[in-house]
């Protein structure tokens, strides 16, 4: 049967499972599914956008932010840099909380904190990865069981092992759902740098 919705993947899962006692759980073998799936999967499709205004030390993360990737600054374009909180901690320390032009930065309890503390109102932009959204009766699909249901089946499937007790399959699920996780991350690496192969130059003399 085709896996589109949260409802359809759930009765999938009971299919593969053949286990009438486990039907009231299989959200929860979902749930650990998809924590599991947001820690190993970086895909383009995670990847937005964020304009940060920046006229204090801590300015709030976007909703659903799971990690940043670049963040520059509007007037030069340039990187800031991410640090650790105890490294940009450190930094702060070390030069007497100065206040200017950002120019590292690092996540913490939910913010992003700057230093040094800027001296004027500045507004930059945030490349980060957002957190995808969790199935749900409300939210029955996303873009992972939309292009890869098979992830979301053997994942499933993979945190159900708990409840089967030296079950063979089990082996078998867990190779699948590593495979189907390879290939998500395989297809981002070819969306991004599929086409960035090694330019040759060609000199001519006269």
């Amino acid at each position: 049967m085709a896996i589109t919705t949260f409802s359809e993947l759930k009765t999938s899962v009971a299919n593969w499972l053949n286990r009438d006692d486990l039907t009231s759980v299989i959200p929860d073998f979902i749930s650990l599914a998809e924590a599991d799936i947001e820690r190993k999967v970086r895909h383009w499709q995670m990847e937005q956008r964020s304009t940060a205004s920046l006229d204090a030390r801590y300015t709030q993360l976007p909703p659903g932010f799971l990690e940043a990737v670049r963040f520059h600054l509007d007037v030069d374009e340039r990187p800031i840099e991410l640090l650790t909180p105890l490294a940009l901690q450190q930094r702060r320390q070390g030069n007497n909380d100065t206040t200017g032009k950002p120019q590292f930065y690092a996540v913490i309890a939910g913010q992003l904190e700057v230093w040094p503390t800027p001296d004027t109102g500045y507004t930059g932009e945030l490349y980060y990865y957002q957190r995808v959204t969790p199935l749900s009766d409300a939210a029955p699909s996303n873009w992972i069981l939309q292009y890869y249901p098979d992830t979301y089946l053997y994942g499933t499937l993979v945190h159900s092992a708990p409840y089967l007790v030296d079950d063979a399959r089990a082996a078998t699920w867990a190779a699948l759902y590593q495979s189907a996780i390879d290939g998500i991350n395989g297809n981002n690496d070819r969306a991004k740098f599929g086409g960035s192969g090694l330019r040759m130059q060609i000199n001519t003399y006269s």
